[in-house]
């Protein structure tokens, strides 16, 4: 065998043992979104919670308390709704008027957040569906999405087309 063939052998064999012995490396990119939640007065702190709540629930898209934001949040006396103008992008209305009737905060929060991540309204009734909002009984404590919606963010983030209209108010009502 010539010397050259004895090389060119040496490293197609190194490069495939390198190939096989090193670590797996992640794909997949982790999008940073900032939010602010410094105008969204006694809910600041469930705004958090409910960011901790879509950190721990995917894995393409990360929430961070932060400016400049990518969406803000803010506390008014209406009914709670988003205003999603990008994916990741857009504002928040903390409405109290839900709260005042028994709906759970944290649930809001984490569904309003939802519509920012590309998810649209579906009114199932369900307290286990997190985009169901306010179609679910009053007494829902469920803060979390569903595996279904957790992997739609996934989804999105990864470059499929969101469900969510962007520039369309989204009040669940």
């Amino acid at each position: 065998m010539s010397k050259r063939l004895r090389i060119a052998l040496s490293a197609v064999l190194s490069l495939a043992f390198l190939l096989v012995t090193a670590p797996a490396q992640a794909t997949a990119l982790v999008t940073v979104i900032r939010y602010d939640a410094s105008r969204a007065a006694e809910f600041s702190a469930t705004v958090d919670q409910a960011a901790q709540v879509w950190n721990a629930s995917v894995s393409n898209v990360r929430l961070v308390r932060g400016t400049p934001a990518h969406f803000v949040v803010l506390a008014d006396n209406g009914w709670p709704r988003a205003l999603p103008t990008g994916l990741g992008r857009g504002t928040v209305w903390m409405g109290r008027q839900a709260v005042n009737q028994g709906y759970y905060p944290l649930r809001i929060a984490t569904h309003e957040i939802g519509h920012i991540l590309g998810l649209p309204d579906r009114r199932t009734g369900r307290c286990t569906d997190l985009m169901s909002g306010s179609s679910a009984p009053v007494s829902c404590r469920n803060a979390n999405p569903s595996a279904a919606e957790r992997a739609e963010v996934d989804r999105n983030f990864a470059g499929a087309t969101p469900q969510v209209e962007f520039g369309t108010l989204h009040v669940d009502r």
